[in-house]
């Protein structure tokens, strides 16, 4: 599929079949995996489970820098100074020590694939079809657009209950690529985007 890039958008042109209908008004984030090498300051004791397989449990995973224990509250998993190691959270979960940054499923996260929508099928394949704009109303930077409309999202995730809503969609990253990365284009909000979505029957 061949990705023609507009200023305030991104819009697509297809071969063969014809495309499905598109649907307006998305509102698209994103989130990331936090890498601890990246974050220092005041280290805290983070307390969970060594297991996926376990729920709220007590103990000592290691002492972290407090943003990147936050940050993996926020956006669910971080990779920790050790290697191979992962430090993850869910609501209904806590924290807990992984071998890779995991999906509300238990299956591994998949860098501008995985995706999570309310009101979507798992399985659903999603195209990007425009960018639209900032909830400023202004331009969407290029790289940004271009990288995302470009990219096969498919729903394999689901949101923190009370996090997600109609029209809403959040899409993958992989991991942070740098101090400060929350402050990078990167890390955006789209308001008006267009979609396709091919729901599994």
């Amino acid at each position: 599929m061949l990705v023609v890039l507009a200023l305030a958008g991104c819009s697509s042109a297809g071969t063969g079949s014809a495309p499905p209908a598109t649907d307006e008004g998305w509102q698209v984030t994103v989130y990331y995996t936090a890498v601890e090498a990246f974050h220092s300051g005041t280290l805290v004791p983070v307390r969970g489970c060594q297991v996926i397989d376990c729920e709220n449990g007590k103990d000592l995973l290691g002492n972290f820098p407090l943003s990147f224990a936050k940050a993996v509250k926020d956006e669910g998993t971080g990779r920790t100074a050790t290697p191979g190691r992962y430090l993850n959270w869910s609501y209904d979960k806590g924290y807990w020590l992984d071998t890779e940054p995991r999906d509300s499923f238990g299956k591994a996260l998949k860098p501008f694939v995985s995706a999570a929508a309310d009101g979507l099928k798992t399985g659903s394949r999603i195209k990007l079809v425009s960018c639209g704009q900032t909830p400023e109303g202004t331009n969407v930077d290029f790289a940004v657009c271009q990288k995302l409309a470009s990219s096969p999202w498919e729903i394999t995730d689901e949101f923190t209950p009370g996090l997600g809503g109609d029209r809403h969609i959040d899409l993958y990253l992989g991991e942070e690529t740098g101090p400060g990365f929350t402050e990078s284009a990167w890390y955006t909000t789209l308001s008006e985007a267009v979609l396709e979505v091919h729901q599994p029957s």
